[in-house]
């Protein structure tokens, strides 16, 4: 899969501007606030219909422009593909366009263009709490198993439906009646979603501490143990072994989550640690070592959806250099040989082997 060019129009503070793009390694250099980061923005928000650092859709429209569009030419299973995406700065919905061809919801171009991103925000993965930590693990299921996003989904809102019936049980105690049944769905829902995340970080936690060893030079290793509901005693039990310790485990909780009107227990708690030869990251971890880690996260990442979906996604790295040693920084920039990968530098004398070098200044885009 690859991202053979590129046109956006009135897109962040580009007003019209057109690249094509090498299949290897796309060095992104510029100063800072040019927009670099806005060229790999336009390129996930084409592949994945959302952007990554605003929800607001109106924020990437060009100030006084009154749409903006994406453009791509893909090369995916030895096809050509052209995606189109207009947003409109009213309360218009945006369109969407396969090779010309109007569709309904992004869904229905899902797979066409696929991206994986590093940015430094993606530090907080390591660093930061554990919803930040489910919330990556459930971006990296939902791309491989849809299964999994209908179960994830499903578990919410049976979640949020206890939460309420937990909190306006003190004006309606018959409301207590039907606790039961969504307790016990909960459960069977629960399970599932324990089993597929136990299987995908485990495979997950291979490939990262392959990538974090040839990181670091053989120096360190990366391991991300899961962790959840404490009455599973093995995670990749079968669905019913692990709904049935889920419904002892929220029977032992029952009195608390009365009195504090909360779902205490469940895989909405679930947690994964990452540690350095024993050592956990957050708490002894140096910058450059978070964001090896993290970046040995995306490359697994990556590398599981290349194997399920047959072709690897499109990598996007994000200022992906800063605070990393020499060593380091070469790998990045000349190790990762496989696949279309996107790196954006504000350093003009950094180099690199592979691929083609691209320079952006005040919006505009000039290719070497």
């Amino acid at each position: 899969m690859r991202l053979d060019s590129v046109r956006i129009e009135n897109f962040r503070n580009y007003s019209d501007v057109y690249c094509a793009f090498d299949p290897g390694v796309n060095l992104i250099l510029g100063e800072n606030a040019q927009g670099k980061t806005n060229l790999l923005e336009a390129i996930h928000y084409l592949a994945m219909g959302k952007a990554f650092r605003t929800r607001k859709e109106a924020e990437l429209i060009r100030f006084g422009a009154e749409f903006a569009q994406l453009e791509g030419l893909i090369t995916g299973q030895e096809r050509q593909h052209t995606l189109k995406t207009v947003l409109f700065s009213g309360r218009k919905s945006r369109q969407l366009y396969l090779n010309g061809v109007k569709k309904k919801t992004h869904a229905e171009v899902n797979g066409i263009l696929t991206t994986i991103l590093f940015c430094p925000e993606d530090l907080m993965i390591l660093k930061s709490g554990s919803s930040v930590r489910r919330r990556f693990l459930d971006h990296g299921l939902g791309i491989l198993r849809p299964r999994y996003d209908t179960a994830l989904a499903e578990y919410t809102r049976i979640l949020e439906s206890k939460s309420k019936i937990l909190r306006d049980r003190f004006q309606e105690p018959s409301l207590l009646q039907i606790l039961p049944d969504y307790s016990r769905r909960l459960c069977q829902v629960g399970a599932i979603l324990i089993s597929y995340r136990a299987r995908y970080l485990q495979a997950l936690g291979e490939e990262a501490t392959r990538f974090h060893q040839a990181f670091s030079g053989g120096r360190e290793t990366l391991e991300i143990p899961y962790r959840t509901v404490s009455t599973i005693t093995d995670p990749f039990a079968p669905v019913q072994v692990l709904e049935d310790q889920l419904l002892a485990h929220l029977a032992s909780h029952e009195r608390a989550e009365l009195e504090s009107a909360q779902c205490l227990t469940g895989p909405h708690k679930d947690d994964f640690d990452a540690a350095l030869d024993g050592l956990s990251l957050k708490s002894f971890g140096s910058q450059g070592q978070t964001r090896t880690a993290a970046i040995s996260l995306k490359l697994a990442q990556r590398e599981l959806a290349q194997r399920e979906l047959g072709e690897e996604p499109v990598l996007l790295l994000d200022d992906v250099l800063s605070e990393l040693d020499p060593g380091r920084q070469d790998f990045v920039l000349n190790q990762i040989r496989s696949g279309q990968v996107f790196i954006t530098c504000c350093e003009p004398e950094r180099l690199t082997r592979l691929g083609k070098r691209i320079r952006i200044h005040g919006g505009t885009i000039s290719e070497e």
